[in-house]
């Protein structure tokens, strides 16, 4: 299940948390989109240690939680997607698929006229989609 999902700009400013658990977890979960950026830094300056290529865009599972699994995709213009999940058995490509969907609805509500770039991302339409994209995924465990 997604517990949480973050856009954070090119200089690390969150434009847009969602999280789908209750009110307690909510700064927990802003907590770990936070030090997952660390691990997102490391990875785009540091390509040779971490594993993908430079040209992909999906950063796989950045780290796990005795709870949760973090994952990241970073869109060519710097900008970072984190997913929290509490699936612990997650297959790439279904997280790959999610990412797919959620960079449509991110180039969506950002190619609206009146969105000013670098600012939170306040659509309703754009956090309306995202919670049906959410709602519509259902990672398959990989074993």
């Amino acid at each position: 299940m997604i517990v949480c999902i973050a856009v954070v700009g090119h200089q690390n400013n969150p434009l847009y948390i969602q999280s789908f658990t209750e009110a307690d977890d909510a700064l927990k979960l802003h907590h770990i989109v936070h030090c997952s950026l660390d691990v997102v830094d490391e990875r785009v300056n540091n390509p040779k240690k971490s594993g993908p290529m430079i040209n992909e865009t999906f950063l796989g599972l950045l780290y796990p939680t005795e709870n949760y699994k973090v994952y990241g995709y970073l869109t060519n213009t710097k900008v970072k997607f984190i997913l929290v999940t509490t699936d612990l058995d997650v297959r790439d490509a279904d997280v790959r698929n999610f990412f797919r969907r959620f960079h449509s609805a991110y180039l969506d509500a950002v190619s609206n006229p009146f969105h000013v770039p670098g600012k939170k991302i306040t659509s309703k339409t754009f956090a309306e989609r995202v919670s049906t994209i959410v709602k519509s995924v259902s990672f398959n465990t990989a074993g």
